[in-house]
């Protein structure tokens, strides 16, 4: 039957059929606009986060780095694999100590010497093959390897004859190696290989004695940085916590959360593969014909990304002029400061190792960042010889009021420890 007569048989008239198909087109009309509408307000509020976004990231400035560039030629020096292997942990301890963010290993012979070196090993950057000497190498992994926790380093270093001689080495005892028992707000962790039941993200092992569960998929073996869930138990079978920056714990508590350590092929590189988008707004270079350092007023260095560079047994020299891409004969040109840490030595020589401790402790005073973290104190963890035995409270410093931990000693070996609350917001105690 044609759609111009009605139920009862009668032929509908134009008028009819004009006014019903201009009501259907009204209707579909409104729909139109209704669905356009909301388009416009899921724009619209996803314009207002980003901005929101943005505002919050102007608002809440980044931490100043500070960076050290040493090259890995010190390790041939040593005389056996041992000392090679305490080298390395010495460089570790004192930029753990100085809170220093990044480590740049570079090859003071220059990538030509490095291929025709027999000692020379290869390595992946950018998805080239690298010819690199196997001194760099080894310092960068041993740093690595320090850096760490404990917990995760089966997923990340396997047997290495590289680190066979790490067990000689004092640990960093840095903030982020947290024990089982320790309750901290953020965790580093390893992605699990294990798929969740019902919902959909992955499982991270973040030391504790049960995995924790984030909303996002990623791939196994990936090593995060894990921001808990309040108000949670966690010794319990369900913990859960989100993705966060590396760079957050830090930004919101103060807290040292270790140091990244990367390769450089040459002498230039340190400069023009700094990870910073802007390089580095100060760089310090250190020698014994520089300029005394107690010259340098207090608080005279100002910086927002900072980097000081050491020689090796032949100096700065030897590395500049190993470099095909630079044409300068004086290394204090490359710098914005070229000091001597000791002028006053009674060696004739200092050490690398013993110059980044010398240094770093010289230039404390020195150097003002534009970005200081909040203040995250460990002294109390220090031991004294008038200490009692009872741990005190650990004291923080930042927004908000923060509750502290009652420690209460059972005796000398094992100890229990009751919480004036739960999971706070910011920030929870750190117990080591």
């Amino acid at each position: 039957m044609s759609s111009s007569v009605a139920h009862t048989g009668k032929k509908k008239s134009w008028r009819e059929i004009h006014r019903e198909q201009k009501e259907q087109r009204k209707i579909y009309r409104e729909q139109n606009l209704l669905k356009k509408l909301e388009k416009q307000n899921k724009r619209d509020e996803q314009e207002r986060q980003r901005a929101e976004k943005d505002i919050q990231e102007k608002l809440t400035p980044a931490v100043s780095t500070l960076s050290i560039a040493v090259p890995g030629s010190i390790l041939e020096n040593a005389q056996s694999e041992e000392l090679r292997t305490y080298l390395a942990g010495q460089i570790a301890r004192a930029a753990c100590i100085f809170k220093v963010d990044e480590i740049i290993v570079f090859d003071d012979l220059g990538e030509d010497n490095a291929k025709r070196s027999k000692t020379s090993d290869t390595w992946q950057e950018d998805g080239e093959t690298k010819n690199i000497r196997h001194c760099c190498l080894q310092l960068a992994r041993i740093l690595q390897y320090l850096e760490c926790p404990q917990y995760l380093r089966k997923f990340f270093f396997p047997l290495h004859k590289d680190l066979k001689y790490t067990g000689l080495l004092n640990p960093l005892d840095a903030p982020h190696h947290l024990r089982q028992q320790s309750e901290f707000i953020y965790r580093e962790g390893v992605v699990s290989g294990k798929p969740p039941k019902q919902s959909k993200g992955s499982y991270i092992n973040i030391g504790l004695l049960n995995d924790c569960l984030v909303d996002k998929i990623l791939t196994p073996g990936l090593r995060v940085t894990i921001k808990l869930e309040l108000n949670q138990d966690l010794k319990s079978k369900k913990i859960r916590g989100k993705i966060v920056s590396p760079l957050q714990p830090r930004l919101e508590t103060g807290v040292y959360w270790g140091y990244t350590v990367r390769i450089a092929k040459s002498f230039s590189d340190i400069f023009t593969k700094s990870q910073y988008e802007n390089g580095y707004d100060l760089t310090i270079g250190t020698s014994d014909k520089g300029t005394n350092i107690h010259s340098l007023t207090e608080k005279s260095l100002k910086f927002n990304h900072a980097l000081i560079v050491y020689g090796g047994v032949l100096g700065l020299n030897a590395a500049i002029e190993n470099d095909e891409n630079l044409d300068v004969d004086d290394p204090s040109l490359l710098f914005d400061n070229y000091i001597n840490v000791a002028p006053n030595q009674g060696s004739r020589t200092i050490r690398t190792e013993e110059a980044i401790l010398i240094s770093l402790a010289a230039l404390d005073e020195k150097m003002q960042p534009q970005h200081e973290p909040k203040v995250f104190d460990l002294s109390h963890q220090i031991a004294r010889s008038e200490d009692t035995g009872i741990k005190q409270p650990m004291k923080f410093h930042g927004k908000r009021n923060h509750k502290q931990m009652n420690y209460q000693h059972s005796n000398q070996h094992e100890s229990t420890h009751n919480f004036t609350g739960s999971f706070e917001e910011d920030i929870l105690t750190l117990e080591t």
